[in-house]
């Protein structure tokens, strides 16, 4: 069985985005090569990325071409070519086609899809996407949560999870600082707690 990890650049106050549409590139960001190395190697052991629409368009506008640009440093044409060739599902009920080695799932049913794939899947499933990571969450599917957190805080902007009312105790698996201030944690979701 797969194990659905929700990886995402954070700041402190767990915001995604400070200004709707920046699509991870905000100023607060503090992205640099050995950042960028560490997510190269977490992307190139996935088994499978599973990407919301959104997210997934934001990805699918950049990195294909990033391949063959010869303006930009060797780390982003790595991302580019491992996430071109990585199997993806895009879960959308709008979208119709996707390219880059991508199958579409989509309609009422997505969750069960998407957990029959967990059960026929073997190593990590990368979720990108702050609205299936919460789909995830509430449906008991989503396994860890590793986060990339920059020292900045927003406070304002896309929070990690949308709404979600109920504590989940997490266990720390790794972690790690990057000379640049950030910190990756990676975290194993335990038990829901029973609401109070």
């Amino acid at each position: 069985m797969g194990r659905f990890v929700y990886s995402m650049q954070v700041s402190l106050d767990l915001r995604i985005e400070q200004v709707p549409g920046d699509n991870g590139a905000g100023e607060w960001l503090r992205i640099d090569e050995e950042l960028h190395r560490a997510a190269n190697a977490q992307a190139e052991a996935a088994a499978l990325l599973v990407h919301g629409r959104v997210f997934y368009e934001v990805m699918e506008e950049f990195w294909p071409r990033s391949r063959e640009d010869a303006t930009l440093p060797d780390f982003l044409r790595e991302f580019g070519e491992i996430w071109t060739a990585k199997p993806k599902v895009l879960v959308s009920r709008t979208r119709r086609t996707a390219e880059h080695n991508t199958r579409i799932i989509g309609g009422d049913d997505a969750i069960e899809q998407l957990a029959v794939l967990r059960a026929d899947t073997d190593g990590l499933i990368g979720v990108g996407g702050a609205t299936l990571a919460t789909q995830l969450l509430r449906a008991g599917l989503l396994d860890e949560l590793m986060l990339w957190t920059h020292p900045s805080i927003l406070g304002f902007g896309r929070p990690l999870f949308d709404d979600y009312d109920v504590p989940i105790d997490l266990d720390l698996l790794e972690q790690r600082s990057f000379g640049s201030g950030v910190t990756m944690h990676r975290y194993s979701i335990g038990d829901v707690k029973e609401a109070s």
